[in-house]
């Protein structure tokens, strides 16, 4: 962890940002536990797993004490069936109490779902991006896959869902129903009309929210 502290360290004295972007999939406790006690002095954001770490306020504290102004969490599901199913190792009791504290100490969260996964049916999806299948991952062993289309690079398969929870009726669930939800319709109203996950940090550095 020294090492990528000095890294970091480098890098802001050599670019001067206004805010650090990792780049990790998942950036891991030990390295938020590392920027924590030593706060590389300007605002940062990051991927992030749900850990239990998160689930203590005084690390949540300490996270924005070190210039943290949001985390991009894969939260993938609202069921813990799915969850499981997936071995995603997300509790969902732990990912409430998680953003809980993230929101509480002025933390910005961008939350990924996924809709669609072969654990999942329509009761499902509404305890709560349409999962794309990766082409070579275990789980497409045993389903009827097909290609996206015919280049070389496609990393994403079509397959037949086990429960008939295909992309048509997993897009008519999001437009009939996830986004007409008045809680999500508030947050959509938001948005400005070109929004992404990477401009997200500056309105929370903004608003505060």
């Amino acid at each position: 962890m020294n090492e990528s502290i000095s890294d970091i360290e480098g890098l802001i004295e050599r670019y001067n940002p206004r805010l650090i972007h990792f780049l990790d999939n998942a950036m891991s406790p030990a390295l938020l536990t590392a920027i924590v006690d030593n706060p590389p002095g300007i605002p940062w954001y990051g991927f992030a797993r749900v850990t239990r770490r998160l689930t203590d306020p005084d690390f949540c504290r300490s996270l924005k004490r070190s210039g943290c102004v949001m985390l991009k969490i894969g939260l993938e599901s609202g069921d813990q069936s799915v969850l499981d199913a997936l071995d995603k190792g997300i509790d969902l009791t732990e990912a409430s109490m998680a953003l809980k504290n993230l929101r509480d100490v002025g933390i910005g969260t961008y939350i990924y779902l996924l809709f669609g996964t072969p654990a999942e049916t329509y009761r499902e999806a509404k305890n709560l991006a349409i999962f794309n299948m990766p082409a070579y991952g275990p789980d497409a062993a045993g389903l009827d896959t097909e290609d996206f289309y015919s280049g070389d690079l496609t990393l994403y398969r079509q397959f037949r869902h086990p429960g008939g929870w295909d992309r048509k009726h997993v897009r008519r669930f999001l437009d009939r129903e996830f986004r007409r939800n008045p809680v999500i319709q508030a947050i959509l109203r938001r948005d400005p009309p070109v929004f992404t996950s990477n401009h997200a940090p500056f309105f929370v550095m903004s608003t505060g929210e």
